[in-house]
């Protein structure tokens, strides 16, 4: 995937930007901009989505993390992609493990398993490799990510997705923190439970054959667009299960091989 030029004034990005922080903040579905902006391209889809960031700063919002989406081969292979999309997790998107997420506050939430990182040195791309994340890591824990597209019916591009800061939501961390020094990352199991009964299992490798390769990856993103990841950030690596539909009245726990479980209700 290669990040074509801006085709969108500054006035349309802010505009877009405003309509889907909105729409997430009202609860409410909307169309995909590409609907309207046919001709958009990467640049401005990740253009938005900083828009959408500067928006919830200048209200207050702390920036608590990073992600990564479409992290699956299979997912990729499915949206006709060769590289994953990346977004930002923020402070009111944090749920306590065993906590309760209210559906009322969302429009169609999913919940996908994931390994998420702590950096404790910088880094920076590109040339990023897992040797160079395994090295700068704090440590590892499991998490759960309640994503929740603002699009209806979870029908969108890809261009709309990235500008919608890759449906990003909810997370639940929880479990055992550890390093990953000694710890198989690439073959560490997940099993998702949906109301006591098992609706998805997987191993991490389903994380881009490692989830270290996924913060390689989001170093080499972001170093395409002068930035890079600092000590100290929480990364969100992707989905290792798919996303699993929730509503109101169900629990899910994820349990992880070496690293413990994570919990949550919806009501």
């Amino acid at each position: 995937m290669s990040l074509n030029q801006a085709t969108l004034n500054q006035a349309t990005i802010s505009q877009l930007a405003r309509h889907l922080e909105a729409a997430e903040m009202e609860c409410r579905d909307v169309v995909k901009i590409t609907d309207d902006y046919p001709d958009m391209s990467w640049d401005d889809a990740y253009d938005i989505q900083d828009a959408i960031r500067a928006i919830k700063e200048q209200r207050g919002v702390r920036i608590a993390g990073l992600k990564m989406g479409l992290t699956s081969h299979a997912k990729m292979k499915q949206m006709g992609v060769t590289t994953p999309i990346h977004g930002f997790i923020t402070d009111y998107g944090s749920i306590a493990d065993g906590g309760v997420i209210d559906t009322a506050s969302l429009i169609h939430p999913k919940v996908e398993a994931e390994i998420a990182f702590v950096t404790r040195a910088p880094l920076s791309g590109p040339g990023c490799s897992v040797a160079a994340v395994l090295a700068a890591t704090d440590f590892i824990l499991p998490a759960v990510e309640v994503i929740d597209s603002r699009y209806k019916d979870f029908r969108f591009d890809l261009k709309s997705v990235i500008a919608d800061n890759t449906s990003s939501a909810r997370y639940v961390l929880g479990g055992s923190h550890r390093n990953p020094e000694g710890i198989d990352l690439k073959n560490l199991g997940v099993v998702m439970y949906k109301n006591g009964e098992m609706v998805a299992a997987a191993s991490a490798a389903a994380v881009l054959g490692h989830p270290a390769q996924s913060v390689a990856m989001l170093a080499n993103m972001l170093g395409s667009r002068g930035r890079h990841i600092p000590a100290g950030t929480l990364i969100l690596t992707g989905g290792a299960t798919e996303a699993i539909s929730v509503a109101a009245g169900d629990d899910i726990t994820v349990r992880y091989q070496h690293l413990g479980s994570v919990s949550m209700r919806f009501i």
